[in-house]
C-alpha cells in the first residue's frame, strides 16, 4: 500500500446494473413486478399514472426512513429510534414556523440539526462506549417519544407557512399529478445509490459492516465512520420530517410510531442482510415500493387492513428466511 492509497481502495462496491441483475436485489424486484402484475388484473384502479403517484406519496416518508436505516443495517446495526426522532424533528420545524420565532428555513434548518442531533448521539453511544445499538436506539426512541409530546403540548400544529409544506405542493405530468417531495425522495435514493456503489465511503461501509475488526486492522477509521453514519441517518429523519409535514400539512406528535418498524421492513423486503455488510439502497427502494404496492393493491380490492399487515409481515419472515439461507450457501 503506497502513502496515497486509502484502505479498501481495490474494493469494489458492486454496480448498479449488477445489484439489479443479482442477488439479493433480483428477488424483491421479481416479486414487485409479480405483484404489480397481479393487481393489474385483478382491479382497473390499479395501473393508473394517478394511482402510481399515489403510491410514491403513501411511501416517500418510509422510504427516506429507510435510507438512513439501510446505512445503519449494512453496519450490522439496527435503529429503533427513526420513526419518533422524525416526529420530534416535525413537532419542532412545525412549531418553531407556526410561532413565527424564527423564519420557516431556519426552523426547517434547525429540526434537520435536532435529528442529526439524535444520530450523532445514538453513534457515539454504539461506538464509545459501546452498546449494542438495539438497546442505544430503543432508549432513544422513548427519550424522542417523551420529548416529542412536551414540547408539543400534546397539540397538532396546524397553519404552517408555505415554504414548509412546499414539498406537499404538485405538478401536473401529462394526465398525472406528481408531487416535489415524491421527485425529492427519489432523487435522495439515487444519490445514495451512487454514494456506495461509486465511492471511497461506501466501499468503506461495506467494509464495516462485513467485518468491523479486519476493517480496523487494515487501517480504516471505524470509529469515525460509524459514528457519521448514524448522524448521516439521523439528517434523514431529519427530511422525512420535513416530506410528512409536506403531505399532512400539520405537525402532528402522533407520527410515525410504527414507522420504524415500516423502514426496517422495506430494508429487508429490499435483500439488505440484517448481519451487515450485504444489500442496496436500490434494493431498499424496490422493497418501499413491495409494502407500498402490497398496501395499495390490496386495499383497492377491499382487503382489511389487518390482513394488510398480516400479509406484510409473512413478506419480512419470507425475506429473512431466504437470506438465512443464501448466507449459508455462501459459506
Amino acid at each position: 500500500m503506497t502513502a496515497t492509497s486509502t484502505p479498501y481502495a481495490d474494493i469494489k462496491a458492486p454496480t448498479t446494473a449488477r445489484r439489479l441483475l443479482t442477488a439479493p436485489t433480483a428477488g424483491p424486484l421479481a416479486a414487485l413486478l409479480i405483484a404489480c402484475l397481479f393487481f393489474s388484473l385483478t382491479t382497473d384502479q390499479f395501473l393508473t399514472g394517478g394511482n402510481f403517484s399515489l403510491i410514491v406519496q403513501q411511501v416517500m416518508v418510509v422510504g427516506t426512513l429507510a435510507i438512513g436505516q439501510t446505512l445503519i443495517i449494512l453496519t450490522a446495526g439496527i435503529d429503533l429510534s427513526c420513526g419518533t426522532v422524525m416526529a420530534f424533528g416535525s413537532i419542532v420545524i412545525a412549531k418553531m414556523a407556526a410561532e413565527g420565532s424564527v423564519p420557516p428555513l431556519v426552523a426547517i434548518a434547525l429540526g434537520l440539526a435536532v435529528c442529526g442531533g439524535f444520530g450523532l448521539a445514538n453513534g457515539l453511544l454504539v461506538q464509545k462506549i459501546p452498546l449494542p445499538p438495539f438497546i442505544v436506539t430503543l432508549g432513544m426512541l422513548n427519550v424522542a417519544f417523551a420529548l416529542t409530546h412536551i414540547y408539543s403540548e400534546e397539540q397538532t400544529i396546524s397553519n404552517l407557512p408555505g415554504p414548509v409544506t412546499a414539498l406537499g405542493e404538485t405538478f401536473p405530468l401529462g394526465y398525472t399529478d406528481i408531487t416535489y417531495g415524491s421527485l425529492f425522495t427519489i432523487a435522495l435514493f439515487l444519490l445514495f445509490a451512487y454514494a456506495l456503489s461509486n465511492t471511497s465511503w461506501g466501499r468503506h461501509v461495506y467494509a464495516l459492516g462485513n467485518n468491523k475488526e479486519a476493517a480496523r486492522l487494515n487501517g480504516l477509521r471505524t470509529s469515525p465512520l460509524t459514528i457519521g453514519i448514524y448522524t448521516t441517518a439521523g439528517v434523514l429523519y431529519g427530511i422525512a420530517a420535513l416530506l410528512l409535514i409536506s403531505r399532512t400539512g400539520v405537525g402532528d406528535p402522533q407520527a410515525g410510531q410504527t414507522d420504524n418498524l415500516d423502514s426496517i421492513t422495506a430494508v429487508v423486503l429490499g435483500g439488505t442482510s440484517l448481519f451487515g455488510g450485504r444489500g442496496s439502497v436500490l434494493g431498499t427502494f424496490i422493497g418501499v415500493l413491495i409494502v407500498g404496492v402490497f398496501r395499495n393493491g390490496l386495499q383497492l380490492m377491499g382487503v382489511a387492513s389487518i390482513y394488510q399487515t398480516l400479509i406484510t409481515g409473512v413478506l419480512v419472515i419470507l425475506a429473512v428466511t431466504v437470506d438465512q439461507i443464501s448466507r449459508k450457501k455462501a459459506r
